[in-house]
Formats: structure tokens, sequence, C-alpha cells
């Protein structure tokens, strides 16, 4: 349930269209509602201004079906990451409408158009409020592109226009410097990298624009899964750039969502 729901409720109450009984039970499982293996937070759109995101790894095809059928009672754009085939096939089972992102490992449903088409309308939050914002999700290399797509799907259902931008990294730095324009147009740049992890400082230098930097755990041995490219990026000399957790696409996604909400 999101802010305008709430207002809608209210609003029906006051003019005499719901009772004051049946409003109560419509908020009865406003705050989460416990499903015995989770508790779905029901309240989370309307604190934070998106629904709960749910993620799959860990879980049965069953409990992830069931969640995100709670979920999508709410309305909004619910979504699952780290999915697989078979969680999909369950789920759309449940939620007809339901969408597989095979390179992202992500489950969605949309029930709302975010105008992420490449065109310059604006997308709309959970709680109702249109916003606009636009997303650069840059690689290094061809092998960090899923966790790019994790990262460029999830910007797209939070209502953001996403430019993918594809291995580029520093070993072909011409490559990088073709792209810059593109990449400085965007309200936030979003840098996936493996093996030293060295593009975000240098998109970090370039652009005017916060950088989400997401190390991935491609590289040979001395990357350690990512941990050589992590702190690579922590260290960056290169001021305005934030780090986000080994493969974390979504993380970096939701992140950029929230500044551009707020722009």
């Amino acid at each position: 349930m999101n802010e305008n729901d709430i207002r809608e409720l209210l609003a029906a109450v006051k003019e005499g269209n719901l009772t004051v009984d049946d409003a109560c039970d419509k908020l009865k499982e406003l705050p989460y509602r416990d499903m015995e293996f989770a508790k779905v937070d029901n309240h989370r759109a309307l604190r934070t201004g998106f629904p709960e995101v749910v993620f799959c790894q860990g879980k049965t095809s069953g409990q992830i079906r069931d969640i995100m059928k709670a979920l999508a009672e709410n309305g909004g754009n619910i979504m699952g990451t780290r999915a697989n085939a078979e969680d999909f096939a369950v789920v759309s089972e449940a939620l007809p409408d339901a969408r597989y992102y095979e390179k992202a490992r992500i489950i969605a449903v949309e029930a709302v158009k975010n105008g992420t088409d490449g065109n310059t309308e604006c997308g709309m939050e959970s709680g109702g409020n249109e916003y606009c914002g636009s997303v650069a999700v840059v690689t290094a290399g061809t092998a960090d592109i899923p966790v790019a797509e994790e990262a460029a799907v999830t910007a797209e259902i939070l209502g953001n226009r996403v430019d993918r931008i594809y291995d580029v990294g520093v070993a072909g730095i011409h490559r990088l410097f073709d792209k810059l324009d593109r990449i400085r147009s965007a309200d936030v740049v979003i840098a996936v990298a493996g093996m030293e992890g060295a593009l975000a400082s240098v998109i970090g230098g370039l652009v005017e624009a916060p950088v989400i930097a997401v190390p991935t755990s491609i590289g040979y041995g001395a990357n350690l899964g990512g941990l050589s490219a992590l702190l690579s990026m922590l260290n960056s000399c290169a001021n305005g750039v934030g780090v986000v957790n080994i493969d974390n696409g979504f993380g970096a996604a939701y992140l950029a969502a929230v500044i551009n909400r707020k722009r």
C-alpha cells in the first residue's frame, strides 16, 4: 500500500463511501503480512517510495511465488532479484504478467510503465508521483554485463531512463572517450568493473554526476573474487565516487533511483 492508496482510503471514509470498519479491515495487513516463512513488508512503499524487493537466492520457487503474489496484491511494480528460469516458471503460473530478464536474473511484474524506452517521459514512483532521471550503466568488459544488466533493469523498473555503455574499460581507454558525451549527459553513472576496478576512478575524474562503483568478481586469482576491485574502488582518488558490494548491481541501481528521485 502506498501513499496514494492511503489518501484514497481516507477520502472514501470522509465522503461516506467506505465505513470505518471496512477501512480498518483494509489496514490490518498494512505493516506486514505474516506468511510464517516470510514477513511481507506491505509498508515499504509508504515509507521509502518503493515496494519491497524479493531476493530470490536461497528461497524455493514456491516461496518466491507466494511472496511476489502477496506483493502484487498491493499494486505497483514488483521484482525479484537473483532468480533463475525455474523460479520464473513457477512464479508465472500465479502471475501471468510476470517477465523474466534472463541476463539480469530478475523477475518483474510491471504494473506501472515508467517511460524507460529511451524517450523523455517521466517515470512514476510507487507513491504515484512523477519523476524523471537518467542513469548511464557503464562496464569495463563484456564479462561484467550480467551485473550491469541487473543494475540496468532495476533502474528501469524503478522509473529511470537507462543508457547501456558496455565494454569500454581502461585497457582501451579510447573506447571510453568515444562515449563521454553520453556518459556526461546522465544524472547518475554506474561503473561496473572487475579485474582492478580502475574504470570507476577514471569516470569519476571526467564527469560531474555522482558515480556509483560496482566491483565484480570477474578476474584472475589475485582478483580474489572481486575483493581487489572493491578495495581499488574504495581507495579511488576521484571525488564523488561511492561503492556498493561485489556484484551488487541491484544496490547500485536502487541508490541511483533514490538520487534521481531527490533531484
